[in-house]
């Protein structure tokens, strides 16, 4: 199996649960869980490829649609919701950064294909990795974690900013990209090890 392709089914399925435990939360119902954790997993794509003018991915393919499912029926047989902060466990983390990455390069990747320019490459990656997320959290009422959490959406900026580059070298092939992806992935494991946040505005008290 090619490697993003694996990355792709990690991230998807790290992804539609989180959407599932979101859903949970705010108590959906098992149609409201299926559609929370599919948007979740799968908006980003779509969102990108909207953008790039291209039937998305998920509309032509099985396997994200039976990813989503899939985890979403064996989160609910083994009660995965009734399990304390599932989301801070190392393996959700490290499946959810391997997703991070994954769609970051992916967006960046086909971003750089379509001849954007160096702000409309960032734009996709960024979309194709926190898309998802973000409508999920409008979707439930409530503000995107990715304006108020860790060092988690500059991942995706990063990754595009040295593709960019790469690319403008001539340097980008698939060791190149591969190296991408592990230093990516290690930088946001590092990260939310360490804690690490972008500044925030000291607001002086009203």
């Amino acid at each position: 199996m090619d490697f993003f392709i694996l990355a792709d089914i990690i991230g998807i399925v790290a992804f539609a649960l989180s959407g599932f435990l979101a859903g949970v939360r705010h108590r959906l119902d098992l149609l409201g869980l299926i559609i929370v954790a599919s948007l979740t997993a799968l908006g980003g794509g779509v969102i990108r490829d909207l953008m790039l003018d291209r039937t998305p991915f998920a509309f032509n393919h099985y396997y994200p649609a039976v990813t989503v499912i899939t985890s979403v029926m064996i989160a609910l047989a083994l009660r995965l919701y009734r399990r304390d902060a599932l989301e801070r466990k190392w393996l959700f983390i490290i499946s959810d950064t391997v997703g991070l990455v994954a769609f970051s390069i992916t967006g960046a990747l086909l971003g750089i294909a379509a001849e954007f320019n160096f702000f409309g490459v960032i734009i996709v990656s960024f979309l194709t990795a926190i898309g998802g997320g973000v409508t999920r959290d409008v979707l439930v009422n409530t503000v995107p974690a990715i304006l108020t959490s860790d060092f988690y959406g500059t991942i995706a900026v990063i990754v595009a900013v040295m593709l960019i580059v790469l690319d403008a070298l001539g340097w980008l092939n698939d060791t190149a990209v591969l190296a991408v992806a592990l230093f990516a992935t290690v930088l946001r494991l590092v990260a939310h090890y360490r804690g690490w946040h972008l500044p925030h505005l000291d607001l002086p008290p009203r």
